[in-house]
């Protein structure tokens, strides 16, 4: 049974995705969420779905919080994609020390953000760390309060290692104050993240603002039992999965008043556009059931205490699949519309862009395949990446 509060979180976006799509454009051109927006999806708890109960959280339940993203994601992929980039960035909450996620998470509306990457390195100096780096693909930073940095910790001149000669790293996490924007971020399609670089030049940060990943027990609870790969996957095909309804939705309304150069029919007349739809709605949907099974079935088991290899590659394996299939279901509609798609007033060209860059995260990219291929044929293989 869904509680009152889930239910809340999926109509709360259902009830903004007008807004999101009339403030699209507006969005793209800004290149970032514009602080009232961000405000708003923050006020609604958007925000804090993966946030620990026990500071002001509420703990979603994945499957929830994905589906309130990809609602999100039918009005603006921007929008849907900053929130799930500031809800994994609010599970550094599990691991920082208590009086630390207080200080940070000190009212509902604080928005985190960051970059996980260890592409900085943090110094350890008397009671914590030097802090020098920059960062790509800082989604929503700009709006964030506090931004986590992942950094390789050298000591003593020496970078830190794993038992098995990896690079041990840590999240930093910074107020915004100490951050410096780097003007980076012209691309093609969702623009209106503001993931451009970030830039942090010879800062203090003490130690019990550093979380480590696989190094810090995180709070036991069933949420926390989720890979920290896991979850940042799932948000990327939660994102496209809502571009995806929002095309073929897109499509079916052009469909029934567009006419064809050198024909007398309709769009939706035509039997190769009844056949493109329907492909491009089964396409989607096989892809959005698989996803969502097998983060219900990985929730189960994380209710029960540990999340199986084979549910943490089946995400993994779902999520990437399902990236792809929404851009396919995507392409299938931009084509179909055609010229009509390539105006800036049709929103089929802005989603047709903003799949493909969700496309391209390293997350949902052909390594993900390799890695669940290796398992799914029995091949010795490292859980590190799931």
């Amino acid at each position: 049974m869904t509680s009152a509060p889930e239910a809340d979180l999926r109509a709360a976006a259902r009830a903004i995705v007008p807004d999101l799509r009339a403030r699209a454009d507006e969005v793209e051109a800004a290149r970032r969420l514009p602080e009232d927006l961000s405000t708003r999806l923050a006020a609604e708890g958007f925000y804090r779905m993966y946030a620990p109960v026990a500071y002001g959280g509420l703990e979603t339940p994945p499957a929830i919080a994905m589906e309130t993203v990809e609602i999100l994601a039918t009005g603006d992929g921007a929008p849907a994609w900053v929130t799930f980039i500031a809800i994994t960035s609010t599970t550094a909450l599990s691991i920082l020390p208590e009086a630390t996620c207080r200080e940070i998470f000190a009212r509902p509306e604080t928005t985190m953000a960051g970059v996980f990457a260890p592409r900085g390195r943090a110094v350890v100096v008397d009671g914590g760390f030097r802090v020098e780096g920059q960062w790509p693909w800082g989604s929503g930073t700009q709006n964030a309060d506090w931004i986590l940095a992942g950094c390789q910790v050298v000591r003593d001149g020496e970078v830190e290692t794993h038992a098995n000669g990896a690079p041990r790293s840590r999240m930093m996490a910074v107020p915004r104050s100490d951050v410096e924007f780097v003007d980076t971020w012209y691309v093609s399609g969702l623009a209106g993240t503001g993931s451009t670089d970030f830039a942090i030049r010879d800062r203090f940060v003490p130690e019990t603002h550093a979380a480590g990943l696989g190094i810090d027990t995180p709070l036991d609870r069933p949420l926390y039992r989720f890979p920290q790969f896991g979850l940042l996957a799932m948000g990327i095909a939660a994102v496209a999965l809502g571009l995806g309804r929002a095309a073929i939705d897109e499509l079916i309304e052009v469909a029934g008043g567009k006419v064809p150069d050198a024909s007398r029919r309709p769009l939706a007349a035509r039997a190769s556009a009844q056949a493109d739809v329907a492909r491009a709605e089964a396409t989607l949907r096989a892809a959005r059931a698989f996803y969502y099974e097998a983060i219900e079935k990985a929730w189960q088991e994380a209710l029960d205490g540990r999340i199986s290899l084979e549910s943490k590659r089946d995400i993994r394996l779902a999520t990437t699949h399902a990236t792809h299939a929404a851009a396919e279901a995507v392409d299938r509609m931009y084509h179909l519309a055609g010229g009509t798609s390539v105006y800036r007033r049709s929103p089929l060209q802005r989603i047709f862009r903003d799949v493909h860059v969700a496309t391209q995260h390293m997350m949902v990219g052909p390594a993900t395949l390799e890695l669940t291929g290796r398992l799914l044929l029995g091949l010795e293989t490292s859980e590190v990446g799931l």
